[in-house]
């Protein structure tokens, strides 16, 4: 096994960069507590740690700057004080449309310190799906760029629960203009009749205030993922399933100090997320990333040494085709894939790539972070295994009455453990069809008890081997994974819908070796409009990020087919499509 890389030395960064839009060193207005909470309990908590521990370590790389752990601290009790300066309340709920930038970061601490709840929103989702997550979970703050909140327009005045947005890069005010304070400042950039704006800098003068008191059982972030049924849905993720979750995962990687981890994944996605929890936990430095191209990703992946890299199958299918710089194999001491299974012959090629390197093959639900990963060592011999539960959970294979199933049996995948969310933001019904109370015939022990056990039960048959080793058979919804994203073919429908191009419409995944699944949809054009495909591309781009735009749009002149329950039937076309496929390739 090779021996761990040392610590990259931290580029000197006081007085913080122009880069990082923070003009000058952040004051120590509001030292780190003493003594720290032992062990931590609360996100941000996990900067507090590793700042006490090793203040000089590099914790935060992006571009040619590098941000220490006591910046970063600094960072996040700047942005608390300022939050709390706003007027924010205890559990408010903090949003985040931004790139990966030293201010996500930042942001995202920084919201846990002054106690509020963190929703960071997709970077690639259009105007009116941020204005759904606002409205949805009820952001009184927004955090976001000038450029992000333009393209917001008008959009942004129709979230009534939103009172303040802070823009990250707005200009400066001038020399001769007074030290202004977060309720003073003027507006960075004009609203129409919207939230007030604030300036970045301005938020980080506010004067010291402690946060609100929370407790690790209390929410932390909303994720917000696709359903089957409709527009995505707020999961609600703890203080402790975070912190538990960061010491599973850093635990079976083996992260420590001297790792550098790239966070490629958007730090909207749980994974995304967990770059940034694990590094923290184990006092690693971050390297954000916004690439273009699979080689903008593996330059930097050279330059700053990665150690560990985290990503989707798709990604690495792209990665797998082109050439890697040979220094990469000394320093990626591991890669991990999540958010769907890996080609064989994917992972074949990027054993070939980084043959020192090791594979984790992973599986996980938003609504419990992450539930099993293949070792290493099994990969050889199990490739196709989504492997054991990760330290902390169980994973249990139950039929439809609750009952285990016996091994190789197909069952429901249910996740039982300090990782299980809290349930679905403002949403019981969706909540009680997914984290049910386990029953007592599950578990051995748990007969006699008379408090319920909330599980996930994720949707998803699996079977488990003699062995312990679970290997995913399908899903039992109609969920489209596609990229890594999990698309609800009901918000497809709905947007096509919009477009007036369409009469009526469905939308489904068919199965891709490189992406997962390609989004395929049936339509009949509206009345009085011919079929034109293009047209309705090009409408599908303004209210649809990439990874949901159709791949494929089938046209028909009759109304599409329909099930018993009068609902157009989704499996149907797809099983014609195939059909039709198979016999125009001859197979």
């Amino acid at each position: 096994m090779r021996p761990p890389s040392p610590p990259s030395p931290p580029s000197p960064l006081s007085p913080f960069s122009p880069a990082l839009t923070l003009s000058s060193p952040l004051p120590r207005s509001s030292p780190l507590p003493r003594p720290l909470p032992l062990p931590p309990s609360l996100l941000h908590h996990l900067v507090l740690h590793a700042a006490a521990r090793t203040p000089q370590a590099a914790a935060l790389t992006c571009g040619s700057e590098t941000l220490t752990y006591a910046g970063l601290a600094d960072g996040v009790t700047a942005l608390s004080n300022g939050l709390m300066s706003l007027g924010l309340a205890r559990g408010a709920r903090v949003a985040l449309y931004l790139e990966q930038r030293p201010e996500t970061v930042i942001a995202s601490f920084g919201a846990s310190a002054a106690g509020g709840v963190l929703v960071p929103v997709n970077p690639l989702l259009k105007a009116g799906q941020v204005a759904h997550v606002l409205n949805d979970c009820s952001a009184t703050v927004l955090v976001t760029s000038a450029a992000r909140l333009a393209q917001l327009d008008t959009t942004i005045s129709a979230c009534p629960a939103l009172r303040d947005v802070i823009v990250v890069d707005a200009p400066p005010v001038a020399p001769s203009s007074p030290d202004l304070s977060p309720a003073s400042s003027a507006p960075p950039t004009p609203l129409r009749a919207g939230p007030a704006p604030h300036r970045w800098q301005d938020c980080l003068r506010a004067a010291p205030a402690s946060g609100h008191r929370v407790i690790d059982a209390d929410l932390a972030v909303i994720f917000y993922t696709s359903g089957s049924t409709g527009k995505p849905k707020g999961v609600m993720v703890s203080h402790r399933n975070l912190l538990c979750g960061a010491q599973s995962v850093a635990g079976y990687l083996g992260n420590h100090a001297g790792d550098v981890l790239l966070a490629a994944l958007p730090l909207s996605f749980d994974a995304g997320f967990s770059q940034l929890t694990t590094a923290c936990w184990a006092g690693a430095r971050v390297v954000l990333l916004n690439y273009l191209l699979p080689r903008d990703l593996l330059r930097v992946m050279d330059t700053e040494r990665v150690t560990g890299l985290t990503a989707v199958p798709p990604l690495y299918s792209q990665l797998a085709q082109v050439e890697w710089p040979p220094q990469i194999n000394d320093s990626l001491r591991y890669f991990a894939s999540t958010g769907g299974r890996m080609p064989r012959v994917t992972l074949t090629a990027l054993r070939t790539r980084v043959p020192a390197a090791q594979p984790y093959l992973m599986y996980g639900l938003t609504e419990a972070f992450r539930s099993t990963y293949l070792p290493p060592a099994e990969v050889e011999r199990r490739p196709d295994s989504i492997g054991r539960a990760i330290p902390g959970a169980e994973i249990l294979v139950l039929r439809a009455d609750g009952s285990p199933c016996r091994p190789n049996e197909a069952g429901e995948l249910v996740h039982r453990g300090a990782l299980v969310a809290l349930g679905y933001w403002n949403d019981a019904e969706k909540t009680a069809e997914r984290f049910r109370p386990l029953p007592a015939a599950a578990v051995a022990g748990h007969q006699g008890r008379s408090l319920p056990e909330i599980a996930v039960f994720s949707g998803d048959t699996v079977r488990c081997d003699d062995e312990g080793f679970l290997y995913f058979v399908g899903r039992n919804d109609e969920m489209i994974k596609t990229s890594g994203y999990r698309v609800s073919p009901t918000e497809v429908e709905e947007l096509l819908l919009a477009t007036g191009l369409v009469g009526e419409c469905a939308a489904f995944g068919v199965a891709d070796a490189m992406l997962g699944h390609t989004i395929c949809v049936c339509v009949t054009p509206a009345a009085g409009c011919a079929p034109d495909g293009t047209a309705l591309l090009a409408a599908c781009r303004i209210s649809m990020p990439r990874y949901m735009l159709p791949a494929r749009i089938e046209w028909s002149e009759r109304a599409l087919p329909r099930n018993p329950n009068g609902k157009i039937d989704r499996a149907a076309l797809r099983e014609s499509l195939q059909h039709a496929e198979t016999a125009r390739n001859g197979t």
